[in-house]
């Protein structure tokens, strides 16, 4: 290693090329601190900064013989490019957070498809209604869009309370049958 530590840069990368491991460590330990400092000082992060060098040097060696001199173009190029890819990465990524907080800070928002959803469920159960028998619809809307109790319908109607509850109840089944293939879709 006494004689690779004289070495210039492009002679290690020459030896490293030709199989020697010593000489790959002397790249790196030339290298791993003035990569560490520039992606640190880019990033603002130590754990990023050492995974970009480490993820720097990986490539290195995996395409050491692609690598042409001076080798440390190579590694200032492919920090600078691993750099840009994690403050890419980072902007998508507070974006994505910028947009789950607003959708949670509004929770009762509708979103644009649950709109639509919501309106082509609500015709279909106005159909489904509108299908009823006469005396069980009428009863039925009573019920769920004036908000009476069974007592009250019975008393307006002039019907037994069993009745109307006999009614709402058959009115829920067939709706139930009715929207069976919309509720298993969704």
């Amino acid at each position: 290693m006494g004689q690779l530590s004289v070495m210039g840069d492009d002679e290690l990368l020459e030896a490293f090329q030709s199989g020697d491991q010593k000489a790959y460590q002397l790249i790196y330990d030339r290298y791993w601190q003035l990569l560490y400092r520039h992606a640190r000082n880019m990033l603002r992060n130590d754990e990023e900064a050492k995974d970009v060098v480490q993820e720097v040097f990986t490539t290195l060696w995996l395409k050491k013989t692609d690598v042409k001199p001076p080798v440390a173009a190579f590694l200032y190029a492919a920090s600078r490019n691993k750099i840009l890819n994690q403050l890419k990465h980072l902007k998508i990524e507070a974006r994505y957070v910028e947009q789950h907080k607003a959708v949670m800070e509004y929770p009762s928002a509708i979103l644009p498809d649950e709109q639509v959803i919501e309106r082509d469920f609500a015709k279909l159960i106005e159909a489904g209604i509108q299908s009823l028998p006469p005396k069980m619809r009428r009863i039925f809307e009573l019920s769920r869009k004036e908000f009476k109790t069974h007592q009250e319908i019975s008393e307006e109607l002039q019907i037994s309370s069993l009745t109307v509850k006999r009614q709402v109840s058959n009115a829920i089944s067939i709706l139930k049958n009715k929207l069976q293939s919309f509720l298993m879709f969704f």
